[in-house]
């Protein structure tokens, strides 16, 4: 097992370092350095910019317009990108369904939706999780019937992040009640234009909409919109988590906030105080953990082996290691770490009280909004259940 960088790798690095550095925008990396809040169209922007260099989709192979990179260069792009302060690509587009159109979808279908995905014109949503039906997914039930060439849509989906921008929803809809639950599963992409679709925003703690449900009311989709072979999305649903879960560890993220909790403690004056700094060492340690467990698995694909099926394991370590560090910024910054006021996300927002800081206004908004992070995504608690049965035996 070998973890260090090849030279070839590193001048991979610097080109990447030299790229972002030249094209990402002054405005959007101060938000992300701050934790501001972030509009749609900062999103939009970042994903228009990677995918005019063909970079939004940079875990494609070439067939498909992406660059081919090797896994290595994946990650290095992906860290370089976290810690200039990009902001996370939107995965549900480019790191999710595509890869399904990609492995499961006909040839039409890859023609149709594939380049608006690689471009970023197209804003994708999941429809996945329901009130009934978050870990335990294959219980789903909105219902997709089949008349003549299309289906008719009735139920709900929840939680559907940033589904308030969505353009296109990729659902698991119940087609079969017969046999086991998973085995009555389709697969649809549902343009959310469609009458009947009905989205309405869920505020959350930190006063944010990021979530919301998504009604469907005798929606009718096309026929063609079905991904691979009716009552076998659970297949196509299994293939899709292992890239949910693997983006959700975002180790390269957690390196970069680790250097923001830095920066905040010492302003705040408590870096100096022994205890707290070595929650920060022990939280560095558990950030360098994760990046070598990483790297394992790089490794591991680099020279030709079969790669862990650790999905979960990263899921677990990293959804942790973003809450810790969300709750040692807001101890950091104690009573200036301001709670509901949602103007404080907001970029330039000044706190109108004496000794706060800036960087201190968004602390507590974070720190309630990454409470999700072993839910979303198959609970920890059910990840734990799966990895002690697919990995220990």
């Amino acid at each position: 097992m070998d973890l260090a960088f090849t030279p070839e790798e590193q001048a991979f690095r610097e080109q990447i370092r030299a790229w972002v550095h030249a094209n990402l925008p002054a405005d959007i990396s101060h938000k992300v350095h701050n934790a501001l809040r972030l509009s749609r169209d900062d999103l939009q922007r970042w994903a228009k910019i990677l995918g005019a260099k063909g970079w939004l989709g940079h875990g494609w192979p070439k067939e498909f317009g992406g660059p081919g990179w090797n896994a290595v260069q994946k990650h290095l792009f992906e860290e370089e990108c976290a810690l200039a302060g990009a902001p996370r690509v939107v995965p549900f587009g480019p790191v999710m369904v595509a890869p399904v159109i990609m492995a499961f979808g006909n040839a039409e279908q890859q023609k149709r939706f594939l380049p608006g995905i690689a471009s970023g014109e197209v804003w994708w949503s999941q429809g996945y999780s329901e009130p009934g039906s978050g870990s335990d997914l294959a219980s789903v039930k909105c219902k997709a019937e089949r008349q003549g060439d299309k289906y008719i849509v009735n139920g709900q989906k929840t939680w559907t992040t940033l589904g308030q921008y969505g353009e296109w929803i990729f659902c698991l809809v119940r087609t079969s009640n017969e046999g086991k639950p998973q085995t009555g599963i389709s697969f649809l992409l549902i343009d959310m234009k469609s009458p009947g679709v009905t989205v309405r925003p869920i505020v959350l703690l930190d006063g944010e909409a990021e979530v919301n449900e998504v009604w469907f009311d005798n929606v009718e989709v096309p026929l063609e919109n079905l991904i691979g072979e009716e009552n076998k999305g659970w297949t196509y649903a299994k293939h899709l988590l292992s890239h949910e879960r693997t983006n959700i560890a975002d180790v390269n993220r957690s390196k970069r906030e680790l250097e923001r909790l830095k920066r905040i403690a010492r302003a705040e004056g408590v870096y100096d105080d022994s205890r707290f700094r070595d929650e920060i060492a022990k939280l560095e340690v558990d950030v360098v953990a994760l990046e070598m467990l990483v790297l394992r698995v790089l490794s591991a694909e680099k020279s030709g082996k079969n790669s862990l099926d650790i999905a979960g394991l990263l899921k677990i370590r990293g959804s942790e290691i973003q809450q810790r560090y969300s709750e040692l910024m807001m101890l950091a910054a104690g009573p200036y770490s301001l709670p509901f006021i949602e103007e404080a996300m907001e970029a330039g927002w000044q706190g109108n009280f004496p000794g706060g800081l800036v960087a201190d206004a968004p602390l507590a908004s974070s720190y309630f909004n990454l409470r999700k992070t072993t839910i979303y995504g198959g609970s920890n608690e059910v990840q734990r259940n799966i990895v002690a049965q697919v990995v220990l035996g």
